[in-house]
Formats: C-alpha cells, sequence, structure tokens
C-alpha cells in the first residue's frame, strides 16, 4: 500500500509531545511491513526540511499563500515539509505561554490544503492518508469533496484521535477561510455550539476512526471524557478503534542512549541506573543520597495531575523520598512548584523547561514515575518509564490502565501502581505503598524485569493498523 501520514509534528524534526513520538515511529514500523510510505508535516522554524522541490499557491479564504514543499529522507521514509515562513517560522508550534496563536484556523487548513495540492503536483495517489488530531481534521473533509468532484476516488482517510480534549476550536464567522459550502457548516458536520471544531470534521467525515488505546475508545463515548463529541462517537462506534500506541525501542533503549553515556544498562544490570540516578539528583539540586527519587516528566498542566503532584509533595518528602519535575505548561503550576522547591531546598527538584535529554536522564534515574492523568489517551510515558527500570504510578484511566498492571491486584505480573479514586489521598496511599514495595529489594528488582522485558515496539500496533488498513480498501 501507499501511505501517506498527516501530522502538525514529527519527532525527530518537531515536538511538543507524544503525538511526535507516534508519527516519528508508525512510519518506521509500517515500512518494515512493506509498505510505502510518506509523512507530511509543517516546516516550523528550526526544521530541517531538505531540499526545495516546489511551490504552489493555497487559498486561505479570499487570499493566497503560498507553500513552499521540501523533502528529505530519513530511516527509508520520504519526509514531506510545508513551508510558509508568516505561518510557520515562530517561537512555538501552537502558541506561547500566553496562549494559542489566534490565527492557527489559518495556519492548519493551509497545511492541509497545501498537502493535498502536492500529492496532486507530484501525481502521488496514495491508498490511505492517515490525519492525526484537529490540526489535520479538514483533511478528510476535502478529500470528500474531491471525490465528490471526481478525483482521489480510489483514496481513504482514516482519522487518529490523540486527545479528545484538544479540538481546534474556532469562532463561527471564521468559516468561510475553509472554502467549504455552508452546508458542511451544520450538527452534522463542523458546527460546534455556533464554533468551527476542525477535530469534529475529522470525526465526521474521516473513512475510519482510531484512537490510542482500547479503554480511551470506550471513554471518549461517556459524557465524562467525551467532551461534548460522545454523540458524534457513539453515532460513529462502528468506524472506531483503539489501537494501543507504541514505543521506537532503538529510540527508547537504555542500552545505547547516548544521553545516559558513560552508564548505559540494561535489564541484567542495573549498575549504570544508579549511577545514573546519582548524575540526576545533582542535576536537579537533589541529594544524591539513597533515597528514592520519584519524578513527574511532562506538560504541567490539569490533565496531567500536576495538582495532585504539587498536593502530595510535602507527604513525599516525610515518606523519605525526593520529588524531581521536569516540564513547562501552565503559569500557575510554575509558580506552585517554585514555592515547594523553595520550601523543601535539596528534596523537591524542578526544571521547567522541556529538555529531551535531561528527560532521559530522569526516566533512567528515577525510581518511580509520577503519571496521576486526570485522563491518558494512551500514555507513552509509563512505556518508556518501563523501559528504563522506572516503575509506574498512575491513575486508572485510559492506556494507563490498558499499560500497567497493578502489583496489589496481581502480585504475580505487576509492573507498577494503579490508584481508582482521583484524590491526593489515593495517590498518596499508592505512593506509600509503592515505597514499601521499594524497600524489599528483591521484590522492587521483579517489579522492574517485568517493565523492562515488555515488548512495546510498534510492531504489533503496526500490524493492526495494516488489518484496518486493508479491511478499508476492501470495504470501502
Amino acid at each position: 500500500m501507499k501511505i501517506v501520514l498527516v501530522a502538525s509534528e514529527v519527532a525527530p524534526f518537531s515536538k511538543t509531545g507524544g503525538l511526535a513520538d507516534v508519527t516519528g515511529a508508525l512510519p518506521k514500523a509500517l515500512f518494515r511491513s512493506g509498505h510505502e510510505v510518506m509523512v507530511f508535516s509543517p516546516a516550523y522554524r528550526g526544521v530541517k526540511a531538505g531540499r526545495a522541490l516546489a511551490s504552489l499557491s493555497v487559498n486561505v479564504g479570499e487570499r493566497v499563500e503560498t507553500a513552499r514543499l521540501f523533502c528529505r529522507k530519513q530511516d527509508d521514509i520520504t519526509f514531506y515539509f510545508i513551508g510558509n515562513p508568516g505561518f510557520f517560522d515562530r517561537d512555538g508550534l501552537y502558541g506561547t505561554t500566553q496562549g494559542d496563536y489566534p490565527d492557527n484556523l489559518e495556519r492548519f487548513l493551509f497545511f492541509d490544503r497545501a498537502v493535498l495540492q502536492a500529492l496532486t503536483h507530484f501525481g502521488l495517489e496514495p491508498d490511505i492518508i492517515h490525519c492525526h488530531d484537529w490540526q489535520t481534521g479538514l483533511v478528510p473533509v476535502y478529500v470528500r469533496e474531491l471525490r465528490k468532484q471526481g478525483t482521489r476516488r480510489r483514496t481513504r482517510t482514516v482519522f487518529t484521535i490523540h486527545n479528545l480534549g484538544y479540538q481546534g476550536r474556532f469562532p463561527g464567522p471564521s468559516f468561510p477561510l475553509t472554502g467549504l459550502s455552508a452546508s458542511y457548516f451544520g450538527i452534522e458536520g463542523l458546527e460546534f455550539y455556533g464554533e468551527v471544531n476542525l477535530l469534529k470534521a475529522g470525526l465526521v467525515h474521516a473513512d475510519r476512526l482510531t484512537t490510542v488505546s482500547p479503554t480511551y475508545a470506550r471513554e471518549i463515548q461517556t459524557p465524562e471524557l467525551g467532551f461534548g463529541l460522545d454523540g458524534v462517537l457513539r453515532h460513529r462506534a462502528g468506524d472506531l478503534a483503539g489501537i494501543l500506541n507504541g514505543i521506537d525501542t532503538q529510540v527508547w533503549n537504555p542500552m545505547t542512549d547516548k544521553a545516559l553515556n558513560p552508564d548505559n544498562y540494561g535489564c541484567e544490570s542495573l549498575g549504570g541506573k544508579r549511577r545514573v540516578k546519582v548524575r540526576v539528583a545533582r542535576e536537579f539540586g537533589l541529594d544524591a543520597s539513597s533515597r528514592p527519587l520519584l519524578a513527574f516528566i511532562g506538560r504541567l498542566s490539569g490533565q496531567k495531575g500536576i495538582e495532585l503532584v504539587c498536593a502530595v509533595a510535602e507527604r513525599i518528602i516525610e515518606l523519605g523520598a525526593d520529588l524531581a519535575v521536569l516540564g513547562t505548561g501552565e503559569e500557575v503550576y510554575h509558580r506552585q512548584l517554585q514555592e515547594l522547591a523553595g520550601r523543601f531546598p535539596g528534596r523537591v527538584g524542578l526544571a521547567l523547561k522541556f529538555d529531551d535529554q535531561l528527560a532521559r536522564r530522569l526516566y533512567a534515574g528515577s525510581d518511580i514515575l509520577l503519571m496521576p492523568s486526570r485522563y491518558e489517551p494512551c500514555g507513552l510515558g509509563q512505556l518508556i518509564a518501563f523501559r528504563y527500570g522506572s516503575v509506574p504510578v498512575a491513575y486508572r484511566t485510559g492506556g494507563l490502565t490498558d499499560t500497567v498492571v497493578d502489583c496489589e491486584a496481581d502480585p504475580e505480573n505487576g509492573n507498577g501502581f494503579l490508584f481508582q479514586d482521583y484524590t491526593a489521598a489515593a495517590f498518596s496511599a499508592t505512593i506509600a505503598t509503592a515505597l514499601q514495595k521499594l524497600a524489599d529489594e528483591a521484590s522492587w528488582k521483579r517489579i522492574v524485569a517485568r517493565g523492562m522485558s515488555r515488548d512495546d515496539s510498534w510492531s504489533a500496533s503496526a500490524a493492526r493498523y495494516v488489518v484496518l488498513y486493508e479491511g478499508l480498501l476492501k470495504n470501502g
């Protein structure tokens, strides 16, 4: 099959979170399965986009913008980048700490239209166009329009929801910018409580829908986690599949990870992990002692449960452990964490930034990874933690439910710890249980070994996508 992936970020070229890891790893797994794969993404500032191929004129409402097309090959995958300095030569991918860019609708409808024009320009007729998250939600709509016009008849679209909480909602009067007829702006189209909703565009118009774990596929069909779109998703339940994400096990490998040099290690020999712990503790201004090290790595937002981390920080210290937090996000959490670090010097370490190399050392050096996400479509953090021998303590939701086996409920197979009630008390109690297990060295080694021996590579997930693609092409 000829498969095109369309995404607003793709590792290693651009990244704000797990979406980039998925769109960077899945193409390689599909290629290894014998398929021809191309990836389209914006040419943001700092992206080494390769050689220039062509320039195309793209309509954005009543004005015309120029899309410059670039191409580079890496890991046997052809990457195409859509360039436009006015839209993509900016400090951030989607916004700044003050909020999203106000012209994000224009930026990403321009990108979506440019992708389809590029395919036409190069005479490419893919079997599957696989779109990811709201930034690509207009692609299935435009493909459906092209089918009506007699082109793209073979091409089928798949739309993956990575996080239903981010929907790409814009004021209703901006709808004409899309270039679509007014018939699309209705309850069965892009309209959502008077606004334009790009995620809904993908949900309604793609041929098949997927999300990133089986549990999350069920959760988003409920009012609690449907974010207003549960009715749409229940209507399309027969076209919705939950396919668990994997990780790139070549990229995430403690035996070869350059960020850990010279202290690389494997499941059979954890001496390097202990040495990395000493290094990373010092990087966070913590006492590099024998105390347990608990880590939070990720976006500082309510969804990720950082308020629970702040709430239990003092209790973690009382239990005899240290806490290191790496990430950036909402200003209110920056202030709370800075206050905690000030109150507990040498016990609470803080790095308010995105730093991939430091993150790798923290995954490796921590004993326990905290993942109290209020909801978590899949979660890559726990999969990376398993790989690096850090044991997750997580809320029972989404992909965390599908991957973390609770040591209390299933002692023979447990690889982490889950708490059921979304409260600081429940979180704190589960951390205390994990620390009790950590004190039993033999028991803890078994838990670590179970995590490190898991196969969370993309092979199985890619195979499920291939089955979905083939079924879509066969049955329409």
